[in-house]
């Protein structure tokens, strides 16, 4: 007898509406004042500033890029899409980590040239602006990480501007620097850490989305561990095809074929199944298929698994079994 099993729970403590209104706040202040950043910047002939204003762009973009996903999120799935579109905030994420990763090799050779040829640097211009920075990256702060960061995008987004945080007071270091000591270079040496965490939230955005394209189990969850686990509850035999993967960010799934003792209850122990992937791995989301095997059939049972078959401790007192990974 097979049963198919769903188990579906999905909410946000923050409402999309007011997620909307969050991030538009924190959108308006991050292009004004990267605007008035860029002209500044030139005017005081500062490389900081201009990297500054080069990342507040990728954190506007990302916001602007996590209110499209937002929206269409919203949208039931429809034709041949039926996860709806809850990927294109997968999508927006890894093209502003490649963008940011691009940005950062660009400044970081600008600020090896300045460092070989320093330019004359307006310091106080530089330290004003930098202090300025600080006071709209710290509401710009604070407004996002009142919004739902379980999305990539808007947790990018929030990490985007911390770092845009760090970065202006490097500014306003160097600014200072230049201002009281005439060492032009310090400039150069802000603009690298800038750089530096452009490279870092870069390198997280696309690997963490690379892993959500790939299909691959969340960071939080060990599939191997876990078909251990299922295979502890009393009546499981074995488990196979178990797959575990994020349909967006904080929207993980599984699925898996259980095979359970002859006599037992299928639709009970899918039922404690469930409630463990939900209650102790917040897998909410599960497709199960559930299935009676007797030791006569089960080594013949799906021979093709994908991946790792784990079988339960049987009558006759043998260990668990691991068998090879299967296609």
């Amino acid at each position: 007898m097979g049963e198919a099993g769903h188990g579906h729970g999905h909410g946000h403590a923050v409402s999309s509406e007011a997620d909307r209104k969050l991030l538009s706040g924190a959108l308006v202040l991050i292009v004004g004042f990267m605007l008035a950043e860029v002209v500044v910047g030139f005017a005081a002939g500062s490389l900081a500033l201009i990297t500054d204003a080069a990342h507040m762009l990728t954190d506007a973009i990302a916001i602007v890029l996590a209110l499209v996903a937002i929206r269409l999120a919203a949208k039931p799935p429809v034709g041949g899409f039926t996860y709806g579109f809850k990927r294109v905030e997968i999508l927006s994420a890894q093209a502003n980590g490649i963008t940011l990763l691009l940005l950062a090799a660009f400044f970081v050779y600008e600020a090896i040239n300045r460092m070989i040829h320093p330019p004359e640097v307006k310091g106080a211009l530089v330290l004003i602006t930098g202090v300025v920075g600080i006071v709209v990256n710290l509401i710009a702060t604070w407004l996002i990480s009142k919004a739902n960061r379980s999305s990539l995008n808007v947790e990018g987004a929030f990490q985007h501007i911390l770092n845009d945080l760090f970065a202006f007071i490097a500014t306003a270091i160097a600014g200072l620097v230049v201002l009281l000591t005439g060492f032009a270079r310090a400039d150069a040496i802000a603009a690298l850490v800038v750089a530096a965490l452009m490279l870092k939230a870069g390198v997280a955005l696309v690997r963490d989305s690379g892993r959500i394209f790939l299909e691959a189990a969340p960071a939080t969850i060990d599939p191997q561990a876990l078909g251990a686990e299922l295979c502890a509850i009393d009546g499981v035999v074995e488990v196979h095809d178990l797959h575990v993967w994020e349909i967006t960010s904080g929207e993980p799934a599984a699925s898996a074929h259980i095979l359970v003792a002859e006599g037992l209850d299928c639709h009970q122990i899918r039922v404690r199944i469930e409630e463990l992937l939900a209650e102790r791995h917040g897998l909410t989301h599960s497709t199960l298929q559930v299935d009676h095997a007797s030791d006569d059939d089960i080594a013949a049972h799906c021979s093709d698994a994908h991946g790792t078959v784990h079988r339960a401790i049987t009558a006759a007192g043998r260990g668990p079994d691991l068998a090879s990974p299967g296609h």
